[in-house]
C-alpha cells in the first residue's frame, strides 16, 4: 500500500495560479502512475491528469489542456500539478491517486484505475 500526502491548494482569483504536490511513500511508490482528480460540489469525481513513472507519459482532460501541467520528481516520488489560468469552474476538491500497475496511456483515467488516494485539498477560484 502506498501512502500519499498532498499539499497546496487554497483560494485564488480567476486567472491566478496554484501548484499542488503529492508525495508518495511505500515500497511500490516508484512504479506505475500518479493521477489527479477533482470533485466539484454535487458532481462526480473526474480525472484531470496523470503521469507515468516509467517514461513520463502524460494525459490531460480537455478542460485543463494548455493550462495545467503535471510533472514528477522520481527521486522524491513526488508529483506536481501546476495550475495556471484558473477559472471558477476549476473549483473543487483535488485528489491525487497512485497505482503501481497503471500506465498513463493518454486516453483518460478513471477512479477505479487507482488503488491509493491522497487526503484531498480544496481549490477555490473566486473573485
Amino acid at each position: 500500500q502506498v501512502q500519499l500526502a498532498q499539499s497546496g491548494g487554497g483560494l485564488v482569483q480567476p486567472g491566478g495560479s496554484l501548484r499542488l504536490s503529492c508525495a508518495a511513500s511505500g515500497s511500490t511508490a516508484g512504479y506505475g502512475a500518479i493521477g489527479w482528480f477533482r470533485q466539484a460540489s454535487g458532481k462526480e469525481r473526474e480525472g484531470v491528469s496523470c503521469i507515468s513513472s516509467s517514461d513520463g507519459n502524460t494525459y490531460y482532460a480537455d478542460s485543463v489542456k494548455g493550462r495545467f501541467t503535471i510533472s514528477r520528481d522520481n527521486a522524491k516520488n513526488t508529483a506536481y500539478l501546476q495550475m495556471n489560468g484558473l477559472k471558477p469552474e476549476d473549483t473543487g476538491a483535488y485528489y491525487c491517486a497512485h497505482d503501481p500497475d497503471y500506465y498513463c496511456s493518454g486516453y483518460g483515467l478513471e477512479t477505479d484505475d487507482f488503488g491509493s488516494w491522497g487526503q484531498g485539498t480544496q481549490v477555490t477560484v473566486s473573485s
